[in-house]
């Protein structure tokens, strides 16, 4: 299990920056971006006559002077009486800014029964069914919602339907609700897809992944090229592994769809699977080479997975794209008042890191060279800080950090982290474990800066302060899967206590589905216990995955005291070529006595 700290920096900012894009792109190619163009009632000329003035005026003085129930009852009968939706729409207003709710739903159901032809009236009826937690009332307006909608914006509002229940106390409600009421749209072929896709994401809201998978299938059987089933199994992947088949399969029947591979990389990025990913974004940057967003991607990726000179191709790319571009705000998704200053800076950052990789130092200077920018001058000179300690420099490195301003408290954490990072990658754990801990005392109960302690602590072979720390990060941030593995899986490396390090694992992998590295360790300690077989089993999924070199150095092992030494010899090199200095693949190595 390398130690693995959350996405933060450059990769992290350039997956915010597709999925700007991604969205615009993939929802606009489909209903779900089509918000339901729900028309307010016609205006008709007014008809007001001097009985109905002073009835309307004495129904806003009440109002005015704090007496809503007057004003409602007053505004309602007017309304009544002239069958106006103004007048209809002004009183269950009034009601809903008493917080009157059942007088607002009397008035929304007289609006619909006044006028059932009211777009508008349904949709306050049905909102307010659902605020009042009476949902199961709802199912029969929005039937009626649906026929009066025009034909032509009929798909557009049943793909909004699930929003309706959004993080309300009724979400629990929303899969059954929408079963029920969008049943007659099921059987109608101009609407079968959309509402289905519909009662998935109804489902989806109500935690059964299981029936909005079943849902999304349906619908992308019924129509293979429709993009909405796939955009749901996006939503869908992490609980239901097997959704991933309508979007692979989506993307067969229509390859250039932009939008939706976008989105599908950066899922697959966030579960770390990142060659999976990569795939994905060298087809949309060669369908769609001046878009520049995937380029920044594909770039941090490389980064991720140490191939400098693959992420240098990228990023130079997309420098060329936001120079070329006219308006750099639409080219980087940003709306910073100088975004393509920021778009660069971001890529001569990350571009810097890529020389770093490949030990050019000259180039990764030039490249921070070409920086202006004040708003990031703690990233320039952490890097400049990274290229001294990789030449040796680590005095002149930690003095750069330290003298470099801060602009607030957050600074002063990055300054202390990029210290001890420094030290960590120098294999100093006891400076960087001083480090951290002077953190520790500045920044209390920080759960990654705990975490990060935690990792010295284990590597100084203090490991009852490293449980202690990993267990009060548990305490202070109960879904923070990196403790339950790092613990889980330092208890494997030392053939203790291997239920309770299983039993650790496995909670981290519910908190991270399919994350690589807690796959990883969970095949460790399945390889601890002597089931070889299921960890090969997962060891080969983790790597497949994440080619990381420590993960390697796992896989070889099961391989070669299982009898598979050649393939173990593959691994390694494969392993090797990414990081020749591991210690861990070194002690590998050594122990099993291979010469590679």
């Amino acid at each position: 299990m390398p130690a693995h700290s959350p996405l933060v920096g450059p990769f992290a900012r350039a997956f915010r920056t597709l999925a700007t894009v991604a969205l615009g792109a993939a929802l606009g190619c489909t209903a779900l971006a089509q918000s339901p163009k729900i028309q307010a009632d016609p205006v008709d000329n007014s008809s007001l006559d001097a009985p109905l003035f002073y009835q309307l005026l004495i129904g806003e003085m009440e109002l005015r002077q704090g007496e809503p129930a007057g004003a409602y009852e007053v505004m309602l009968d007017a309304a009544k009486r002239t069958r106006d939706p103004q007048l209809f729409r002004r009183a269950t207003d009034m009601a809903l800014e008493a917080r009157a709710g059942e007088q607002a739903l009397a008035a929304a159901r007289a609006w619909r029964a006044a006028l059932p032809q009211s777009i508008e009236a349904h949709r306050y009826l049905v909102q307010i069914l659902i605020a009042l937690k009476r949902s199961n009332e709802a199912v029969e307006p929005l039937q009626s919602f649906v026929s009066v909608t025009p034909a032509e914006d009929r798909v557009a509002l049943i793909t909004s339907l699930p929003r309706f229940f959004g993080r309300s106390e009724e979400s629990k409600q929303a899969g059954s609700v929408l079963e029920e009421a969008l049943k007659p749209a099921v059987g109608d072929p101009s609407t079968n897809v959309a509402a289905l896709v519909a009662q998935g994401r109804g489902w989806l809201i109500a935690g059964d992944s299981q029936k909005a998978l079943e849902r999304a299938q349906r619908a992308h059987a019924a129509n293979p090229a429709d993009d909405g089933p796939a955009l749901l199994a996006l939503e869908l992947m992490q609980t239901a592994p097997s959704a991933e088949t309508i979007i692979v399969e989506q993307l067969v029947a229509k390859p250039s769809n932009a939008g939706l591979r976008i989105l599908y990389a950066r899922l697959l990025a966030g579960l770390q699977r990142y060659p999976d990913a990569v795939a994905q974004l060298q087809t949309v940057t060669v369908e769609q080479p001046t878009l520049a967003p995937p380029w920044l991607s594909l770039g941090a990726l490389h980064l991720e997975l140490k191939q400098p000179r693959e992420a240098e191709t990228a990023l130079l790319k997309y420098v060329d794209v936001v120079q070329a571009a006219p308006d750099a705000t639409t080219a980087t998704g940003d709306d910073d008042a100088t975004p393509k200053d920021e778009a660069l800076t971001q890529a001569w950052l990350m571009l810097s890191q890529a020389a770093e990789q490949r030990g050019d130092f000259d180039a990764a200077n030039g490249y921070l060279n070409k920086i202006d920018n004040t708003q990031r001058a703690l990233d320039v000179q952490l890097r400049r800080a990274s290229l001294l300690a990789h030449q040796g420099k680590m005095d002149e490195a930690r003095a750069l950090v330290r003298s470099t301003p801060e602009r607030n408290a957050g600074d002063g954490r990055a300054k202390l982290l990029a210290e001890a990072q420094l030290l960590r990658d120098a294999k100093d754990w006891a400076g960087a474990e001083g480090v951290l801990a002077k953190a520790n005392q500045q920044f209390p109960d920080d759960p990654d800066l705990l975490y990060e302690q935690s990792m010295m602590a284990e590597k100084l072979n203090r490991l009852e302060q490293m449980e202690r720390l990993l267990r009060k990060v548990i305490a202070i941030k109960p879904d923070y899967h990196h403790a339950y593995n790092a613990l889980g899986y330092s208890l494997a490396e030392r053939n203790m206590r291997l239920p309770e390090a299983k039993a650790l694992i496995e909670r981290a992998l519910q908190l991270q589905p399919g994350e690589p590295f807690i796959t990883d360790s969970l095949g460790w300690v399945e390889y601890r216990m002597g089931r070889k077989e299921e960890a090969l089993k997962l060891l080969r999924q983790a790597y497949s995955a994440r080619p990381d070199t420590e993960i390697g150095a796992h896989l070889g092992e099961v391989l070669w005291v299982t009898g598979a030494k050649d393939e173990a010899r593959k691994v390694w090199n494969e392993a090797s070529q990414r990081d020749k200095g591991n210690d861990v693949l070194r002690e590998t190595l050594s122990r099993l006595r291979v010469n590679q």
